[in-house]
């Protein structure tokens, strides 16, 4: 994506601060001891950051703040929509998945995805903290970071939450289904 593409409007500026600041306002233990005229002062200085924060808003992913990094003070927004983002569902691993496909392509891949946002996958570290503020994909599942040495072996991971468990599974990076997608990080 070209840079002019990554500007929002004033008004989508506007429009994405005052959801984020309401998500963050009804869901404060997720981010305890953060305050948001801080949080909002650092994204009026990223605009970048504030374009992937809006696209991941725009495909169904409601972010918030789940944290800081301690060593880079950056906040840590994850999607935290109940379920797998809709408009990131039916789709691969990752770009070399989607090639190996002869028939019945998806539409993308979640890597590809992800960068084009310009946001990370979750890890499945991040994807089990996400578990701790709730029971979040109950009916989806959502690709997560693979090591190296699964991915050359054809596969790739996803989680999902089921009988009140966070469950990681394997599957081939190029298979896809409707109800699994990915969620994204962000730092800013």
């Amino acid at each position: 994506m070209d840079k002019v593409s990554r500007e929002l409007s004033n008004d989508q500026k506007r429009d994405i601060l005052k959801v984020l600041q309401s998500r963050f306002e009804k869901n404060i233990d997720r981010h305890k001891g953060i305050n948001w005229a801080d949080v909002q002062a650092k994204l009026e200085t990223k605009p970048s950051k504030l374009w992937s924060l809006h696209e991941m808003e725009l495909t169904g992913g409601e972010p918030d703040v789940v944290g800081m990094d301690e060593t880079s003070h950056e906040y840590i927004f994850f999607d935290c929509s109940p379920e797998s983002p809709k408009d990131r569902r039916s789709i691969c691993y990752d770009r070399k998945a989607l090639d190996s496909r002869k028939e019945n392509k998806p539409r993308d891949s979640a890597l590809d995805m992800a960068a084009a946002m310009g946001v990370d996958l979750l890890t499945e570290a991040q994807y089990r903290s996400l578990q701790e503020f709730g029971s979040f994909e109950l009916k989806t599942s959502s690709w997560v970071v693979t090591p190296p040495e699964i991915r050359r072996l054809g596969g790739a991971l996803f989680c999902d939450r089921r009988y009140d468990t966070v469950f990681t599974y394997h599957n081939g990076a190029e298979s896809y289904y409707t109800v699994r997608g990915f969620r994204g990080v962000l730092k800013v």
